[in-house]
């Protein structure tokens, strides 16, 4: 027997529904109830964090828009993301080294495909901060930061997943996904539950990583990572992508006759594409 997951007007968002979601994760977890803004539709929602932020409201605080039309993603890329999908910022206080933003993405990516996995999703990792699912991009995550001092002070954790929402062919979401599966328990039943899982997600694996370090975060984060042994080309040499390093960087070992090396890439210095 299939599973049906009900799906609701996707004009309506239930706070409720939400909060209970998310006392059932942090019951279990020295975090608190995390306030969260409620937008039917902004042009994005880390911006819209970024401006409470510069007002001073504590953190963690959390914004979810039902629509926006200038979301922001990496490398400067903007797109608009129609009802029934999760759009959700994340805005929380760091004390960090300048140098650790990689360790920001790799914590974030891993907390939040940990938790999804929990529910009977597969989530693996795309280097460096994609979702994915069925080898389907289900979500991606841009983070922005601020400097004081060479000090990361505040991050604004921005997380885009398909729950109901349209997607082109390399996607796919939760909804669909979940149609296709035999009845499983637990799983996740509507977007308040997966707006909670995902805060839940980032918040605790922050904490996770200042508790482990970078090399237990940088382990976690490489269990996930669907690229791995992954066969590539550089500049017509045969590659297999052999680890992350702890600056986030991509490995590849390059082959050639008679030799072979390994050598790092920074994220956006290349594609791997799906």
């Amino acid at each position: 027997m299939l599973n049906k997951v009900p799906i609701k007007n996707n004009n309506e968002f239930e706070r409720a529904k939400y909060e209970q979601a998310l006392r059932q994760l942090i019951d279990r977890s020295q975090l608190s109830l995390t306030p969260l803004h409620i937008l039917p539709i902004i042009p994005s929602t880390n911006q819209y964090l970024w401006s409470l932020i510069e007002q001073k409201q504590p953190l963690p605080l959390a914004a979810s828009a039902l629509q926006q039309t200038a979301g922001r993603g990496q490398w400067g890329k903007t797109w608009q993301s129609s009802l029934g999908g999760l759009y959700l910022s994340v805005g929380m206080e760091t004390n960090l080294s300048s140098d650790c933003y990689p360790h920001l993405i790799m914590a974030t990516a891993w907390g939040i495909a940990t938790v999804l996995r929990q529910y009977h999703v597969p989530v693996l990792l795309k280097w460096s901060n994609d979702l994915i699912l069925l080898g389907k991009k289900l979500g991606g995550i841009k983070i922005e930061t601020r400097t004081q001092q060479q000090y990361l002070t505040h991050a604004v954790v921005g997380v885009g997943i398909n729950w109901a929402n349209t997607v082109p062919d390399l996607g796919i979401n939760l909804h669909s996904y979940y149609q296709t599966q035999t009845q499983t328990e637990p799983q996740i039943t509507c977007l308040e539950q997966l707006t909670a899982i995902t805060i839940y997600g980032v918040l605790s694996s922050y904490q996770h990583y200042l508790a482990v370090g970078i090399e237990q975060l940088r382990d976690d984060y490489l269990h996930l990572l669907s690229n791995l042994g992954q066969q590539i080309t550089i500049e017509g040499c045969p590659g297999i992508v052999s680890g992350v390093t702890t600056k986030g960087e991509l490995k590849v070992r390059l082959r050639s006759p008679g030799a072979t090396t390994e050598i790092c890439f920074a994220p956006g210095q290349i594609s791997l594409g799906y």
